[in-house]
């Protein structure tokens, strides 16, 4: 499954969550080091559902870049 990951630069922090997994979330002092622990993030939380049980959502987001 892939999801989609949006990322978010602070001013002293780089930010990701996957919208098709609630709560799924990471922080990282950089873009490649949040894609790293968002990975990581997603994993577990799959593991976690599964684990207990829960469904695992499908993955319905996409994304779509806008020029204005």
């Amino acid at each position: 499954m892939e999801y989609v990951a949006i990322v978010e630069q602070g001013e002293t922090s780089v930010g990701a969550n996957v919208p098709d997994l609630p709560g799924c979330v990471a922080v990282a002092e950089s873009r490649d080091e949040a894609m790293e622990l968002i990975r990581e993030a997603i994993a577990l939380h799959v593991e976690s559902l599964r684990d207990n049980g829960e469904p695992v959502p499908i993955p319905r987001s996409v994304f779509e870049t806008i020029a204005v």
